[in-house]
């Protein structure tokens, strides 16, 4: 079935007509031949579109219109009108209905305007969805932690989320400035309107402005047709502005001035655009002293940092890792089909001893490696990357001395895994099968590693 048409029309031979010709391909129809029976059939029978007659023998085909829209807002509605009444057509449209057709019907046209309404509700339906789910997907309960620090975060956000202020995140890169901006977006008023992303630092310098503002057709070379600008797309919403320290000084102006006037050129236009949009602007760098060096204007500085959030790098809020680690093992476990039930306590305090340069990002991507490699129910430590083994300080060995730090680190890794391995083969009784199986490996893996650490040259008969 393809979707549901109500025909209202007080022409019965008309209705006979339109009834049959949308059943034969293959819609379900109901017909009426008055507004108040029409209104009703609209109740019970939520029609997908409406035909609608302007000339009805008990009230005003507007009224109908009215009724229907207040209704069944998503209803598309049809407009079947004789000669006469094209000015009432006309006003109907404007009152929401999606077009109009004079009698006698061409039936082809008919069809094509049916099959494009629904091609317009089955989009505006699938929209719908997506922005409810990009609402349930960037919640607050949706960032994960609950230390000190996080829920400071927590805190400010909810009262940054209900103003219109522009906010200047600042953080570490990794640490979640991006999911951040679209949790303030997605939990405030402008959240039905679109949220848009700009990376200020991927931009091409003399692409800047036409980015920003969009161009007319005829600025520069290659301007073939007229574009719209991120500002302008991101009208009644949000726009995210990302590594805004990026940004050269010449463009900081323009930006500058977007944001005091609230409007807009093309490059090569000569009109002005109003734009409503929130501004959220996000930095790993520290604007302090950017200013101080004037490699960023002091006046757009001020202008962005009316609602200032720092979020704290993942080494001052240890005390989520594990949390997050359980977050992505359970993310990552449909897409690879992997169930892993959790991390081994040595997994586990390998990465809560280690810095976290990346931040979160970091965090995410070792625990997707780690299951990608996986084969057992638990996350254990030869899964992890070399520099993170080299922090673990748990096999008692001292600090090596006399050694750069890569030497250091890579010493201390290869005597790590090499330890697990003399270990889990120990207790497998030299079956390197078994083995694999308890350091969560597979065989090819074991076997590369003890190759790469010397363990598998002839002579070691002892441990194979």
């Amino acid at each position: 079935m393809k979707g549901k048409i109500l025909v209202v029309d007080d022409e019965r031979n008309i209705r006979d007509i339109f009834t049959l010709l949308l059943e034969e391909k293959g819609y379900l129809v109901e017909s009426a031949a008055g507004g108040g029976e029409g209104l009703a059939k609209a109740r019970d029978f939520a029609p997908d579109v409406l035909l609608l007659d302007m000339n009805l023998p008990d009230m005003s085909g507007l009224d109908v219109l009215s009724g229907v829209r207040e209704r069944l807002p998503s209803c598309r509605i049809i407009i079947i009108t004789a000669f006469g009444t094209i000015r009432n057509a006309v006003e109907a449209t404007r009152l929401g209905a999606y077009a109009y057709l004079e009698k006698p019907v061409d039936n082809e046209e008919l069809l094509l305007i049916i099959h494009r309404a629904l091609e317009v509700r089955k989009l505006e339906t699938e929209v719908d969805s997506l922005r409810g789910e990009l609402r349930r997907k960037y919640r607050f309960t949706e960032i994960v932690g609950t230390s000190a620090p996080m829920n400071s975060i927590f805190q400010m956000m909810d009262r940054i989320a209900q103003v219109e202020g522009t906010v200047l995140l600042s953080g570490e890169s990794g640490t979640g400035k991006e999911l951040v901006a679209r949790a303030i977006h997605y939990a405030g008023p402008r959240k039905e309107g679109p949220f848009v992303v700009v990376n200020c630092g991927a931009i091409p310098r003399d692409l800047i402005e036409s980015e920003f503002f969009g161009h007319s057709k005829g600025a520069f070379t290659d301007a073939r047709t007229e574009t719209t600008g991120k500002f302008e797309m991101a009208h009644k919403g949000t726009i995210f502005l990302d590594e805004i320290g990026e940004l050269p000084l010449e463009a900081q102006v323009k930006v500058l001035r977007a944001l005091g006037e609230r409007e807009i050129v093309k490059v090569g236009g000569m009109k002005t655009i109003p734009v409503d949009v929130r501004v959220i602007a996000a930095t790993n760098k520290n604007l302090d002293e950017e200013v101080r060096k004037g490699a960023f204007r002091e006046d757009l500085y001020f202008r962005l940092a009316v609602l200032s959030l720092r979020l704290p790098p993942l080494r001052e809020r240890r005390e989520d890792i594990p949390l997050l680690a359980e977050h992505f093992l359970k993310k990552y476990g449909p897409e690879l089909k992997k169930g892993l039930k959790g991390l081994s306590p040595e997994a586990l305090d390998a990465l809560l001893s280690y810095s976290w340069p990346g931040n979160v990002r970091e965090l995410e991507n070792v625990i997707y490696e780690a299951m990608v490699y996986s084969e057992s129910e638990v996350l254990d430590v030869p899964l992890l990357p070399s520099r993170i083994l080299a922090r673990n300080r748990r096999m008692g060995d001292e600090e090596p001395r006399g050694l750069s730090l890569r030497e250091a680190a890579q010493s201390a890794s290869e005597n790590t895994e090499k330890a697990l391995i003399e270990q889990a083969l120990r207790e497998a009784g030299g079956n390197r099968t078994a083995a694999a199986r308890k350091l969560g490996i597979s065989r090819r893996t074991l076997f590369n590693k003890m190759n790469a650490l010397g363990m598998a040259k002839k002579g070691d008969g002892s441990l194979f």
